[in-house]
C-alpha cells in the first residue's frame, strides 16, 4: 500500500491568487512574510522572509455540511509550483512534533475514532493505517495546535478489500 501527500489543487490555488474569494467570499488578505511559520499549502514550503503571502479561509471539502471544517491557512501571493505528490512525508513537516490526522468517508464526514494527534515520524504508517480501512477514504492532516488545514493524504491507488476470500 502506498500513500501519497497532496497538496492543494493549482487550480484552487491560482484562483485565490488572482483574488478570488476564500470559503468566507472573501479575498485573501495580502502579507508580508518574516521566514517563519508561514508554510504554503500548495507548493509545502515556507514563504521566505519579504515575500509576499496570502492568508485566506479554506474549505478542503467539496461542499458545506456540518464536518466541512473551515480554517485559516496560507500560500505564496504569487505563483509557485505544486508540490509533488510523494510517499515520503514531505520536509515542510518534519519540524513540527506531531500533528492531527483524521480519517474521513467517501461522503466526507469524519469517520469516528480515527482522528488522533500523531507523532511526526508515525504519520506515514498511521495514515497506511487508517487508509486501510474500508470506510476511510481519505485522511486529512492538521496541525495538533490551532487545527489548521496541511494537506490531503490518500492511497496512491485506492483498492479495498471487500472482505471476501477469491
Amino acid at each position: 500500500m502506498t500513500i501519497l501527500f497532496q497538496a492543494l489543487p493549482t487550480e484552487t490555488v491560482k484562483a485565490l491568487q488572482q483574488g478570488g474569494p476564500d470559503a468566507y467570499g472573501m479575498k485573501p488578505e495580502r502579507k508580508i512574510s518574516d521566514g517563519d511559520g508561514v508554510p504554503c499549502r500548495h507548493c509545502l514550503a515556507n514563504v521566505a522572509a519579504g515575500e509576499a503571502y496570502l492568508i485566506l479561509a479554506y474549505r478542503p471539502f467539496p461542499a458545506l455540511q456540518p464536518y466541512a471544517e473551515t480554517g485559516p491557512i496560507f500560500l505564496h501571493a504569487e505563483e509557485c509550483l505544486r508540490a509533488a505528490e510523494t510517499s515520503e512525508l514531505p520536509e515542510l513537516f518534519t519540524r513540527t512534533r506531531d500533528y492531527i490526522l483524521r480519517g474521513y468517508g467517501a461522503d466526507d464526514r469524519i469517520v469516528y475514532g480515527t482522528g488522533a494527534v500523531t507523532p511526526t515520524p508515525e504519520i506515514p504508517g498511521r495514515a497506511a493505517e487508517l487508509l486501510g480501512r474500508a470506510d476511510v477514504a481519505y485522511v486529512h492532516m492538521r496541525s495538533a495546535k490551532n487545527n489548521c488545514y496541511q494537506c490531503r493524504i490518500e492511497l496512491d491507488e485506492p483498492v479495498r478489500s471487500t472482505g471476501a476470500d477469491i
